[in-house]
């Protein structure tokens, strides 16, 4: 009897629960978009590793054996040192390795990708009050960031910068400790992480304190707060005063005061009516900005919680100085014309801003020009634009359909019938499943990248520690993965001479897979014995053509020659 009393209780218990999920219809779609951006987040994440990730399973190894030496054991070049930028990621993707190989850390890019579109849906939902509008911005981020999730650490950074945006924002409206000890732990991370975006995490506090500093400024000025000081100053001056004619100067300095505040009471009663309605910029004079330095301070200290010494305060300086940007594809400026995805984003961004009634805060312009300065700068940046943009483009979409009736933010959700929600889910899958299509058989390793054989047969034929092997930039990483001294590998910054005095490895190898320079001399200056190469290089062709007498081919397949210099 007890037994069937409790069943019927349970019975009744899931139908009211059952009732509660039919009626919200926030947690539905809430749950509907997580499940869809975690199919969408996987079906983006390529298969084929990147040459980067190689080189990090193997300095993952280095530490784990012999710690942070700050010294370069990979190539065959003598005392070059290395700063380790990475090194806990490294760590981390080299115990993924042991693990599962390769696919324990494809299955890790996968988790990774998906926890960074969630984070950003609900870092867009929270900041702009809007799910339906910041999962369809999700799905766009997304889809632009797909060309940079992989297996590296700036996949984790991301995640750590849209977190950091939320914390700011948070902690400027309720100035709650958490929010700021978070923004802290979160410096600690990226300075171990990845420490050559570090200073980045400094930039998305800037346009928050300029915001603060014009606003104290516009104060002092248009309120005329110095001239009214003066004035005060003076008069309690020229009543010490005995003189006569101080006496005149005095009642002239009074009037002069009440005129002047009287003005300034004026302009403060104007200037608050346009902050309250303004035309198209809106500037919030924050208080909380004051502690936001302050923690901001205590970030930049979080650089020395490393083990890397002052590497976090000079690396950036050294790699902007360096000829690595000017020559890696990644670090060139955006060209609009090659990027059209982005072209689109920023006409939507410029047609939002110019052609509607919706206003921006002078935080978020500034936030948006700079990365946008950024971009152009260097097209590795349009994933800072991507992701923090995302928030600033929501929120204005969100507040020009409030603006001309659309919708409103509390009854969004109501828009979301039967036919929206069908449309929305059979667009995500059919894109997933194109996307998943398109990668889902590929190799963890592209053999016609990468040195796959040809590795294999050095490995088995030559004694790789009394070699000098000349081999070329794009795959040089799985070399020494493989456990073959290098010429140069992705490791850029460590063959220039900023980081390494009088080391020119990079620029000679530009040069010479550029023929700017003939490549018998370099390999002459370096002493080198062994060459492999692309089949299809500019080397090879010149080879074949002009010095076949110089060179004995000791090995071939489809995509990789190796040659012993005679």
């Amino acid at each position: 009897m007890l037994e069937e009393t409790n069943i019927c209780n349970g019975r009744v218990m899931l139908k009211k629960i059952w009732k509660k999920w039919k009626k919200n219809k926030n947690l539905q779609f809430e749950i509907l978009s997580i499940v869809l951006i975690i199919m969408f987040s996987i079906s983006i994440v390529s298969k084929s590793l990147q040459n980067d990730t190689f080189y990090t399973v193997k300095i993952g190894e280095h530490i784990k054996e012999f710690g942070i030496d700050m010294q370069d054991p990979f190539s065959w070049h003598d005392n070059l040192k290395y700063t380790y930028p990475h090194w806990l990621y490294d760590l981390f993707m080299y115990g993924l390795y042991v693990l599962g190989g390769f696919k324990a850390i494809y299955l890790s890019t996968c988790i990774l990708s998906c926890i960074l579109g969630i984070c950003i849906y609900k870092v867009n939902s929270k900041l702009a009050n809007n799910k339906v509008f910041s999962f369809m911005i999700t799905i766009g981020a997304m889809f632009l960031l797909k060309g940079y999730i992989a297996a590296r650490a700036q996949l984790v950074t991301f995640i750590l910068f849209i977190l950091a945006v939320y914390l700011i924002e948070r902690f400027l409206d309720t100035r709650k400790k958490r929010y700021g000890l978070g923004l802290i732990a979160i410096s600690l991370l990226i300075a171990n992480l990845h420490v050559a975006v570090w200073a980045f995490l400094f930039i998305l506090f800037l346009p928050y304190i300029a915001e603060y500093l014009i606003s104290v400024i516009s104060d002092i000025v248009l309120y005329k707060k110095n001239k009214i000081f003066w004035l005060k100053t003076k008069i309690r001056s020229l009543e010490k005063s005995t003189k006569e004619k101080d006496k005149y100067r005095l009642t002239s300095c009074i009037e002069k005061l009440e005129k002047t505040k009287e003005c300034a009471e004026k302009i403060k009663i104007k200037r608050e009516e346009n902050l309250e309605n303004p035309y198209k910029i809106k500037m919030q004079r924050n208080p909380n900005v004051k502690f936001l330095i302050v923690i901001m301070i205590i970030c930049a200290l979080m650089g020395i919680i490393t083990p890397l010494g002052h590497t976090p305060y000079t690396y950036l300086y050294k790699t902007m100085h360096g000829i690595t940007i000017s020559n890696i594809s990644e670090h060139l400026p955006l060209t609009l014309a090659e990027n059209i995805p982005i072209l689109c984003t920023l006409t939507i961004f410029l047609a939002v801003m110019i052609f509607t009634k919706s206003k921006i805060r002078l935080s978020d312009l500034f936030m948006i020009a700079g990365l946008t300065y950024l971009m152009f700068c260097t097209r590795r940046q349009s994933t800072m634009f991507v992701l923090i943009g995302s928030i600033i483009l929501n929120r204005m979409i969100i507040q020009m359909l409030e603006i001309y009736g659309i919708c409103k933010v509390k009854d969004s959700i109501q828009l979301v019938d039967s036919l929206i929600i069908a449309i929305f889910v059979l667009a995500v899958i059919l894109l997933s499943k194109h996307f998943y299509k398109g990668t889902k058989d590929k190799p963890y390793v592209n053999e016609s990248t990468y040195p796959v054989q040809a590795s294999e047969w050095i490995l088995e034929n030559l004694d790789i520690n009394n070699i000098k092997l000349f081999n070329e930039y794009n795959y040089g990483s799985y070399l020494l993965y493989k456990g073959i001294p290098v010429f140069i590998d992705s490791r850029a910054d460590l063959y220039t001479p900023e980081f390494n005095e009088g080391c020119s490895v990079f620029s000679d190898f530009i040069n010479v897979s550029g023929l700017g320079s003939y490549y018998g001399d370099t390999f002459e200056k370096y002493g080198i014995t062994h060459v492999i190469v692309y089949k299809n290089s500019k080397i090879n062709m010149m080879i074949k053509k002009a010095d076949s007498e110089k060179y004995n081919l000791i090995y071939s397949d489809n995509n990789f020659v190796i040659y012993e210099i005679l």
